[in-house]
């Protein structure tokens, strides 16, 4: 830990949780408001997700040229990206390279944790208290904490015995990690798992991988970036931008199922199968809401997957089977289903015969042992709501997130939570978050809370905060809209079924035209929001 800090200010108009591109841009709004500001964040730098996340094979699944702020048309100019899809460090010289450029990071202070966040009712101020004994008071508490920030601890027994090297795909090693001539465990197969073991299998001298729950993964088709993908990207930038802008962030595709011919479904599956990407799961415009159309774009990828994967007990085992695709974040690889047909590549079917215990020579399932060198734990996120949680934040009477959140996640937009007054939630829970494009959302978040900071200001506002009748309302919205999907049918960390405990409720927004409706909340002069004015509080 270094001491090179700059002073902590003690009391400032917002404190931003986070140093991820929600709260890098937050800090450079706030600043053209003329507020100060005093940033937090675990990490040693900037990057968020993307300065932990560093495992083999670690890169974005949105294109490069649009996991970009679009708020600096000057960076947009100025960077370039190598790949289609730009892998973690290329990824975090970018935010580097933007936070430098705006010096976005002198408000922050690095490798520290918050701990606690408390209303402070009669000042009207939140209290915010680190690990390393920081006490700030802040009018506005802003968490850009991040979707995917937390990783999930693994719960194997005997994991401490085990005399090898052990990793975490969502804590990996700043040094570079050798597996030549070695053994290798992986353990999981979600997004971090099908990026890392591509590449471990290049180098490790045998990789077993631990499968539980096989996953649906297409294709990303990667490759270098040229001046004619850039000429083309310019030439669209308009409309993209202006897509951003007016952009539904609901589920969209092509033509329903029903308008197709079976000819005209199968070249349209093969068409984005060719192109590659996520972008598969806008093949039929139905796909995520009619069973029909789902099963026919599973049935293609588990095609594909027969095809490409010669041994046949392999490849059933390889088949998802236990959910729709989509329902499930769709994984994008490069080589993950040919990987299995290396002679140095062995899938354990946890399924026919599960984990047992962790040795201090390897992995033991109820068949056998298998001695390692290495595990990788790729064993994912308690997302959405685990960095929220983490800290002890307290609102209105003292009373705890943790308790208010029980039985799941309940805000306003995702951008509030009744009963916590000014204190907002970049990208939180009921907002469509991890089912768009990050960076496009969290520009989205913080836009609205800037010019909702600036609005108070104007009209003497004092405290903003979330009603309880309109946090009800969208609650059940949120809800409703993804009862009308295939998304409840998968028990996926969108519900936290990966999380023991954790209480199941579809956290994001999938119910379309969420930007208008933030807008015209705003419009209507903050409709669902409780106002208290400065001329109330001065007569108390």
């Amino acid at each position: 830990m270094t001491d090179q800090r700059a002073p902590i200010v003690a009391e400032v108009d917002a404190v931003v949780v986070g140093a991820g591109f929600g709260g890098l841009y937050m800090v450079h709004r706030l600043r053209e408001l003329g507020m100060s500001i005093q940033g937090f964040d675990a990490a040693g730098g900037v990057g968020g997700t993307w300065y932990w996340n560093r495992y083999p094979g670690a890169r974005c699944d949105i294109q490069s040229l649009f996991y970009s702020y679009t708020w600096s048309e000057e960076v947009q100019k100025a960077w370039r990206w190598s790949e289609k899809y730009a892998a973690q460090p290329e990824i975090l010289a970018y935010a580097n390279y933007v936070a430098d450029k705006y010096d976005l990071k002198r408000p922050f202070a690095f490798e520290t944790k918050v701990k606690s966040a408390a209303w402070d009712a009669a000042k009207r101020r939140w209290r915010v208290t680190t690990d390393r004994g920081d006490d700030v008071s802040a009018r506005f508490c802003i968490m850009a904490t991040g979707c995917l920030s937390v990783p999930r601890a693994p719960e194997i027994p005997g994991q401490d015995s085990f005399e090898g090297a052990s990793f975490h795909t969502g804590t990996w090693p700043h040094e570079p990690v050798s597996f030549k001539g070695k053994t290798v465990a992986v353990i999981g197969t979600g997004s971090s798992a099908i990026q890392s073991i591509t590449e471990i299998a290049k180098e490790a001298e045998r990789l077993y991988v631990f499968q539980r729950t096989p996953n649906f993964s297409v294709p990303a088709r990667n490759g270098p970036l040229t001046d004619k993908h850039y000429a083309a990207f310019w030439e669209q930038y308009p409309a993209y931008r202006q897509m951003v802008l007016d952009g539904t962030a609901g589920i969209a595709g092509g033509s329903p199922m029903r308008s197709l011919t079976a000819e005209q479904q199968r070249a349209r599956f093969e068409e984005l199968w060719n192109i590659g990407g996520a972008g598969y799961l806008g093949a039929l415009a139905d796909l995520l809401t009619n069973p029909v159309a789902n099963d026919a774009a599973a049935n293609f990828v588990r095609e594909k997957i027969r095809e490409t994967v010669k041994d046949p007990e392999v490849a059933e085992a390889l088949l998802p089977d236990d959910h729709p695709i989509g329902a499930k974040r769709i994984c994008v690889d490069t080589g993950y289903y040919e990987v299995f047909n290396q002679e140095n590549v062995t899938l354990v079917n946890l399924r026919k015969a599960p984990i047992e215990a962790i040795t201090p020579a390897g992995v033991r399932t109820t068949a056998q042992e298998y001695p390692v060198d290495a595990i990788v734990y790729a064993t994912g996120f308690d997302a959405m709501t685990g960095a929220l949680l983490n800290i002890d934040i307290r609102g209105e009477g003292g009373f705890p997130l943790a308790e208010a959140w029980r039985d799941g996640p309940k805000t306003y937009l995702g951008l509030q939570v009744a009963g916590f007054p000014n204190l907002f939630t970049i990208t939180g829970p009921g907002s469509p978050s991890v089912l768009s494009n990050m960076i496009s959302s969290c520009e989205q978040h913080v836009d609205w809370i800037s010019d909702c900071l600036a609005w108070v200001d104007a009209n003497g506002v004092e405290v903003i905060a979330a009603d309880p009748q309109a946090q009800e309302d969208w609650v059940a919205k949120v809800n409703e809209a993804a009862d009308k999907t295939l998304f409840p049918k998968a028990n996926s960390w969108y519900i936290g079924a990966n999380i023991p405990g954790k209480p199941r409720v579809f956290m994001p927004y999938v119910g379309g035209h969420y930007r208008q409706i933030c807008n015209s909340v705003a419009a209507e002069g903050y409709r669902g929001f409780r106002l208290e004015r400065r001329e109330a509080v001065a007569a108390e």
